[in-house]
């Protein structure tokens, strides 16, 4: 019962704020560039606190020597999704743009703020280390899933000079920041630990508002029938966990690098696919019912999956 209580929880909180968003736009308190204004303060503001305070924390010259295997481990299973999910997202549409979306959404689960509260109620002895394995992930979003797949033009081929150019944005100037100031183990000002901590702490719910607000301006039919939605998630949420499960049946893994790995892939669709293109003025319609479709599936696979865990 932990494991479904957990789940429902988290899942209810999201879909409180999602209904929150929804319900204002459509009630009209909200002013109709909401969308665009949430996502740039996620953009300018909450994402990057996020970002910078996670690497503050964990990475530290103390934590990466002594888990350099959940690193490398993470670095190998990451750039084994990759080619898989961009393989699955060419076969589902042509569409260059919403390849990109899907791209994302199966390479990078919501292991952030859905993981992070699931493992520290469920597993809460190697929460740490979940931590630790999660870092390799948030690297290649700001290296390759930010600027390449949310940020780029899908119709334009890159030059050099424009993938360079799509690194310049506020996550990844707040992850080198972080980087350098937990390897360096800075000690930073309360006050100013205070502020990065709060403000990562309303990226998660702000992002969930956003989801409502986009989702108030699309047709909840239209999401709730797109069969192309529902394929993505149960990749996600199932297809790939399993995958997982079945491959490390025949090779000699520890017990806690299992377990994160498990946590880590059987998450919903992330959030990231919705606060970043908004912010462009991008469509985020097929987005936001990733999110919605995916995280209510999950109140049904979270438990199955780690039930097998348990």
């Amino acid at each position: 019962m932990s494991i479904f209580t957990s789940t429902l929880n988290q899942i209810a909180f999201l879909f409180a704020l999602i209904a929150v968003g929804y319900i204002l736009m459509k009630i009209h308190f909200l002013p109709q560039n909401s969308a665009a204004v949430l996502s740039k303060l996620e953009n300018a503001v909450f994402m990057p606190a996020l970002v910078m305070g996670t690497f503050i924390k964990n990475f530290t010259a103390e934590r990466i020597s002594s888990a350099g295997g959940l690193l490398i481990i993470s670095f190998i299973l990451a750039f084994i999704a990759i080619p898989v999910a961009i393989f699955v997202s060419k076969a589902l549409t042509k569409d260059k743009y919403i390849q990109k979306i899907y791209t994302y959404g199966l390479s990078f689960s919501n292991f952030g703020f859905m993981g992070n509260a699931v493992v520290s109620s469920l597993f809460p002895d190697i929460f740490m280390e979940y931590i630790i394995f999660t870092l390799p992930l948030w690297i290649l979003i700001y290296l390759w899933g930010v600027p390449v797949l949310l940020i780029a033009d899908a119709e334009k081929k890159q030059s050099i000079k424009d993938r360079l150019k799509a690194f310049v944005n506020p996550m990844f100037i707040a992850m080198l920041i972080g980087m350098v100031i937990g390897i360096a183990n800075i000690s930073l000002p309360e006050w100013l630990t205070k502020t990065i901590t709060i403000s990562g702490d309303c990226m998660s719910p702000v992002a969930m508002i956003l989801t409502g607000v986009v989702v108030s301006s699309i047709s909840l039919k239209k999401t709730f029938t797109n069969v192309r939605i529902y394929i993505i998630s149960i990749v996600r949420l199932v297809i790939i966990p399993l995958a997982f499960m079945l491959c490390a049946s025949f090779i000699d893994m520890s017990q806690t690098v299992y377990v994160c790995a498990v946590c880590t892939f059987a998450m919903p669709l992330g959030l990231n696919t919705i606060v970043i293109p908004s912010a462009m003025g991008k469509d985020t319609s097929i987005a936001a019912g990733m999110a919605v479709i995916s995280h209510l599936l999950s109140l049904v696979t979270i438990p199955l999956i780690f039930t097998f865990i348990k």
